[in-house]
């Protein structure tokens, strides 16, 4: 019951929040390019730890997202507003509910857990990745604690979720391990990832500008 409240509170801000950018994100574009970023995984893979890392937050206050959670990461060359779906059994049907407009997906799993729940993150995986809205999207896969006993290489963690063989050239997509005890290594992982995206931005921007009504009169 407590869990259904939460999940009821978490889409009733859903709402407010699209709300609140419609209404006041309208104001002059950012030095930095601000990029909209779904975050999903199953519950203990590690999301929140993530991020909190790479904002510099104190890892002792964080608690197991249940709804969703919104962080804005800074980086050199852009903002990541990262979304954080909860992963619980009886949250991810929900998932769906979330699934806006977004400029990449991060996918987490833990790489040393079970065959059997990786084989359930690869389900969640592919079942997301379906969605209209997240078609052809950037998809950064972290494979976290690395450092953990038992934990699986990427390339093990690869061949379990069956990435080459699902995605191939379908979508731009990397995998990598990673571990919240090694920050820089973190914040290199989303370098690469953030590349991506800057790649993506400007292209888009070279297709808008060619297909303007003053380019094409110049033609």
């Amino acid at each position: 019951m407590c869990e259904s409240f939460h999940i009821l509170c978490a889409l009733c801000r859903v709402g407010l929040y699209a709300l609140y950018r419609r209404l006041c994100c309208k104001g002059p574009n950012p030095t930095r390019p601000n990029f909209s970023v779904l975050c999903i995984g199953l519950e203990g893979c590690g999301k929140s730890s993530i991020l909190a890392v790479l904002s510099s937050d104190d890892l002792h206050k964080i608690e197991p997202t249940i709804g969703f959670s919104i962080k804005a990461v800074l980086f050199d060359d852009c903002i990541l507003e990262v979304k954080e779906l909860g992963g619980g059994e009886k949250v991810r049907p929900y998932w769906e509910r979330y699934f806006q407009v977004f400029q990449g997906i991060i996918f987490v799993v833990n790489s040393a857990a079970s065959e059997e729940e990786l084989a359930l993150a690869k389900s969640e995986l592919y079942k997301a990745l379906r969605h209209t809205q997240l078609r052809s999207l950037p998809l950064l896969v972290l494979a976290n604690f690395s450092d953990a006993q038992g934990a699986r290489s990427s390339q093990e963690v690869s061949e379990l979720l069956e990435l080459e063989k699902e995605l191939g050239d379908t979508r731009h997509w990397q995998l990598h391990a990673c571990s919240i005890h090694n920050k820089d290594g973190l914040r290199e992982i989303f370098q690469q990832f953030n590349k991506t995206l800057l790649d993506n931005l400007e292209t888009e921007i070279e297709k808008r500008k060619n297909s303007s009504p003053q380019h094409t009169n110049r033609l």
